[in-house]
Order: C-alpha cells, then sequence, then structure tokens
C-alpha cells in the first residue's frame, strides 16, 4: 500500500497538476505520489475536482464512461472493479468528421457499445430487468483516450483522477433497441485503413456490457449522482485499444449494430474541430 499523505492538500495539488498538463498540452508526473496507487477514495476527489472545473466554465455533463472492464487489465493494476468518468458535451466527434487533435497528448483509439438511457436510474433495485428496460437504445462508439500523464505511466489511482483517462467520443448513426440487439454477443472488429488492429466482443466487457451499465447505475447513485434519462454512458473497451496517429482512420464493426468511424488529420492545421502500440483497456 502507499503511504503518501492524501489528504484535501494532496488531492488539490493532483487536480491542479493533471489542469495545469492539459492546459499546457505537455503529460505530466503521475499523480500517485500524492494521492497513492489505489486510495479509491482520493482518485474519485480528484475527479470531482476537474469535473467542478469543466462545469464552473461552461461544459455541460452529458454521461460516463466506464472503463477497467478487463478482467485482465484489473490484475494488471491489482484492482477488483471497473472505474467511471464523466463525459461532457463538447467531447462528442460527429461519425466519420475530423478529431480535433489540438486537445489531445497521446491518444489511442477503442471501440465499444454506448448505450443512451430513456429513463433514470435513480430507484428501485437497478437489477438487470430495471437496466435494460432503462436502455432507449445502444449505438456503436469509439471512445478516444488519452492520458495528462507521460508515457502512460498509470495505476488505478492515476486513472481515476485523471477522469478515465477520457478524451473524446463518437456516437455511430445507427441504433437498435434492447429488443433488437444482444449487446453480450456482438463481435468488434476496428480497423485503421483496411488493416485490422483490434478485435473481441461483447463478452469481454465484464462478461456484458449491461453489466457494466449496472455496475456504474449502482455506483453512481452510490455516491449521489445517479445516472438520468438522455445521458449516454460508454459500456466498457470490445477490444484492445490501438494508438492513433496522423493521417489515421479508424472504423469499427459491431455485429448487430452497425458500424462508426473517425478521421485523425495528419496535421493541426487540416482540424476541421479545433481552428505506443497496442495497449490495454481504460
Amino acid at each position: 500500500m502507499n503511504e503518501t499523505p492524501r489528504g484535501s492538500d494532496a488531492v488539490a495539488k493532483a487536480a491542479q497538476r493533471l489542469l495545469a498538463a492539459a492546459a499546457d498540452r505537455v503529460p505530466c508526473s503521475p499523480v500517485r505520489d500524492l494521492i497513492g496507487s489505489d486510495d479509491v477514495k482520493a482518485a474519485y476527489a480528484v475527479q470531482e475536482l476537474l469535473t467542478a472545473h469543466r462545469t464552473e466554465t461552461g461544459a455541460r455533463v452529458t454521461g460516463r464512461k466506464i472503463g477497467l472492464t478487463s478482467p485482465a487489465v484489473q490484475a494488471q493494476l491489482g484492482v477488483d472493479q471497473p472505474d467511471f468518468g464523466v463525459l461532457f458535451d463538447d467531447m462528442q466527434v460527429a461519425d466519420g468528421t475530423l478529431v480535433p487533435t489540438g486537445r489531445l497528448l497521446q491518444p489511442k483509439v477503442e471501440a465499444e457499445i454506448a448505450f443512451v438511457l430513456g429513463a433514470d436510474l435513480a430507484e428501485g433495485p437497478l437489477d438487470a430487468e430495471q437496466i435494460r428496460d432503462a436502455v432507449a437504445y445502444a449505438v456503436p462508439a469509439l471512445e478516444i483516450v488519452d492520458s495528462r500523464i507521460a508515457g502512460w505511466d498509470i495505476t488505478f489511482g492515476d486513472t481515476v483522477a485523471d477522469n478515465g483517462s477520457s478524451a473524446l467520443y463518437v456516437l455511430g448513426s445507427s441504433t437498435k433497441t434492447m429488443a433488437e440487439f444482444e449487446p453480450v454477443t456482438a463481435a468488434m472488429t476496428l480497423t485503421r485503413g483496411c488493416e485490422t488492429v483490434s478485435s473481441g466482443d461483447g463478452a469481454a466487457c465484464l462478461g456484458d456490457p449491461l453489466t457494466a451499465l449496472a455496475w456504474l447505475a449502482r455506483t453512481a447513485r452510490g455516491v449521489g449522482d445517479p445516472l438520468r434519462a438522455g445521458q449516454v454512458v460508454l459500456s466498457g473497451a470490445l477490444g484492445p485499444m490501438v494508438v492513433a496517429e496522423p493521417g489515421d482512420t479508424f472504423t469499427a464493426e459491431i455485429s448487430g449494430l452497425g458500424s462508426v468511424s473517425v478521421r485523425f488529420p495528419v496535421s493541426p492545421e487540416g482540424d476541421a474541430l479545433s481552428d505506443s502500440d497496442e495497449g490495454t483497456s481504460v
């Protein structure tokens, strides 16, 4: 166990380090020297400060992302649960368009199933039936993950504090209700150009993407900020994430659901919205 101090001063310093990295576009050192590697409470306290900063400066919360849904990745970071981050309105990129790379430091891409909620998940048992019924529809998604921490040198505490290593997300145009689509059996293929760079299926996401959604619903209610109708939930990667380079085009095909794509400009000047290798999933 890491024995570094984890009081309010340490939490504030960690938040400031991450905010400075994002503002200056220079990755910073890990924050675990301040909050520890595995202190869940301290890590989410940092995330809450970052969320407050974003909303105070005009961003609107649109949902959540779930990370660490793979048992292998949980074992790698020494945890036994997923994590979550917050999605904001300015994080969404339109399907098939250019990524605003001027905001990114060291991006990677992963394919996911996103759920758009048609009902609040604030009351009741939050059992499998309620979770399924609360989903208005599923949609294919790409999450562009990023780390404000140099070299992706992260532990559980680092990635949670850094808003789940989140950056941007893309939703496809095709949608399916839960009567039309079964997430656990969906197969995913992610291509860069014509090359397959990642693959997986719904079972790779905590056994079932709906199980991941149920975990998030219970966790969000437990911290006093339950999921609400209209929010987007990125349920977790279906396969390994892949480094994104200038000029790359990524397309995810999810069986029974459809496709979603995004393009990375060759240079920042080609970025219409902003005028290391394959790794593990977060």
